[in-house]
């Protein structure tokens, strides 16, 4: 597998946005395809397992929820009116792709909860519609991810705050989702906003799920005096492609031999195994990837 450095164009320089590529007519057609399918889900999960039992979800989705509730007006309205701002935001910040991206997405929604909001619900075990409903949404909202968009401002709300904040991303998405939900005990009642932290914690681990696969990838790098050696207990025994790369120790300025390779998670515990029946003193590090591309991931035979 050989390695390249990636160079990222600076898109302030005019003399760089040439080397954009385009997307082709199929991309497109793809790419909206697969942005209005999980738009779509995201709308079935709410208004056939959540809103009919008063369940609500986080960001401004669950925002619009509560409006919805005590106003009457329909959900589909709300979402796309709180999450307008946020597309010209990220319009600014982020790019032009994903802000159409993330209103077609949000379109698709609002449309899809206005058609489904006389449908009755699926089921009125509130359990039931909080795991089935977070699962749905979570699908959903991970395809949307995935290929390009956004179905909530929140993201986008919280890239901008972290600039000012000493708090990562995540963590003011969390806090954030935490007051939401917290507040639909006073809107609906304290069961519900329990109800509401289960489904979000099942669609957010359904949406890392979705984004990354099911196939999960694995960087490791290996230090060891005998690295050929377990790079050819790696390309023997797992099939998979090693990449020998030159270091040199802080401490002792000795020349060392570092081995980089990807593996599944089913493959992490044999590559451990290897490792220590060859050199039980190698330093490894293991870290998840989201996405491989190129080189040569896929397996070779084993023969």
């Amino acid at each position: 597998m050989n390695q390249q450095a990636i160079v990222i164009p600076d898109p302030s320089r005019s003399g760089n946005k040439k080397q954009h590529r385009k997307l082709s007519k199929t991309q497109i057609f793809q790419r909206a395809l697969l942005i209005a399918l999980g738009a779509t889900l995201m709308g079935v999960g709410l208004e056939i397992f959540l809103v009919p039992n008063k369940v609500i979800d986080g960001g401004i989705t669950g925002i619009s929820i509560m409006l919805s509730y005590i106003t009457r007006w329909n959900l589909g309205l709300f979402i796309f009116l709180l999450n307008i701002p946020f597309f010209f935001i990220g319009y600014k910040q982020i790019g032009k792709t994903f802000a159409f991206s993330t209103l077609f997405g949000i379109f698709i929604l609002s449309v899809v909860t206005a058609l489904l909001h006389p449908v009755p619900a699926l089921t009125e075990d509130i359990l039931l519609a909080s795991v089935f409903g977070g699962i749905i949404l979570g699908i959903g909202v991970g395809m949307v991810i995935r290929y390009g968009g956004s179905l909530d401002g929140t993201e986008i709300l919280a890239i901008l705050t972290n600039k000012k904040l000493p708090f990562s991303v995540g963590e003011i998405i969390m806090f954030f989702n935490l007051f939401i939900l917290g507040t639909a005990g006073f809107v609906f009642t304290w069961d519900r906003a329990m109800y509401s932290l289960i489904a979000y914690y099942v669609a957010f681990k359904t949406i890392d799920i979705t984004i990354t696969g099911l196939d999960e990838s694995k960087s490791a790098w290996i230090i060891s005096e005998n690295a050929h050696q377990i790079g050819e207990a790696i390309l023997d025994r797992l099939g998979r492609g090693v990449t020998y790369i030159n270091g040199e120790g802080a401490y002792s300025g000795d020349d060392k031999k570092v081995i980089f390779c990807v593996v599944n998670r089913l493959e992490e515990a044999k590559l451990k195994e290897i490792v220590s029946e060859n050199d039980p003193s190698a330093f490894l590090a293991v870290s998840d990837i989201a996405e491989v591309r190129g080189g040569r991931f896929k397996k070779r035979d084993i023969h």
